[in-house]
């Protein structure tokens, strides 16, 4: 399972991660609520961890922008505040479940099992788009009979095109997605995992392609 934690508490978003990565669970953090909506935005987690707190934009109004994006996600919602109201308010916004701080470990864990049960996403081994599969656990692109193996950045990147399916992806997006957001790492690293990309791409004889819009991003494509 693939989580994303938006938590402004830098200890407290480090411990979580920690807790699902010792649980086999691959987290990816950011502290603000820009960065955790764009991250958000690509539709590639299983599950998403926000605090209602958030600098730059809430947890209300980040879950709210999801819901009309049309991004189904599950979110569990973490706050101090613990009135009803306040409950009330973060589920109105399209949170799937909400937990107040502090929380056991083990409850935080059995609560996202249960996010992703109610949404059959227990396990998903592979990804498509047009001809292509990508293997989510041995990481090999395929098409038809023909497959090539990609590194850890290029499975990245291209899981988080395919997950985006027709959806342009920003250079921005991909290098804190990728890369993450503390990263020295710049767009021109974008670009030359997307060409490699395409070389693997070209290799396996697919109709997909990888195209540019020019000062928007990237995004997939069938051509004919």
């Amino acid at each position: 399972m693939n989580a994303l934690v938006v938590e402004d508490e830098r200890n407290l978003a480090d411990a979580i991660c920690q807790i699902l990565a010792d649980e086999g669970t691959r987290a990816d953090v950011t502290y603000d609520g820009p960065t955790g909506l764009s991250m958000a935005r690509t539709g590639s987690y299983d599950a998403i961890i926000l605090d209602v707190m958030l600098p730059g934009m809430d947890g209300l109004e980040l879950v709210r922008e999801l819901r009309r994006s049309g991004i189904s996600t599950p979110v569990l919602m973490l706050t101090a505040r613990t009135s009803t109201q306040d409950k009330v308010n973060g589920l109105d916004a399209g949170a799937d479940d909400y937990m107040t701080k502090p929380f056991e470990s083990a409850e935080l864990l059995a609560r996202l099992r249960a996010l992703t049960r109610r949404t059959g996403d227990v396990m998903i081994e592979e990804s498509n788009f047009g001809d292509l599969t990508l293997d989510l656990t041995t990481h090999d692109l395929r098409c038809g009979t023909k497959s090539v193996h990609l590194s850890g950045k290029e499975f990245e990147v291209m899981r988080m095109l395919m997950s985006s399916s027709a959806r342009v992806v920003s250079k921005r997006d991909l290098l804190n997605r990728v890369w993450g957001g503390n990263s020295e790492a710049s767009e021109n690293s974008v670009e030359a995992y997307v060409s490699f990309l395409r070389k693997k791409i070209k290799h396996v004889e697919s109709t997909v392609q990888i195209t540019t819009l020019r000062m928007l991003g990237y995004r997939l494509e069938v051509i004919a």
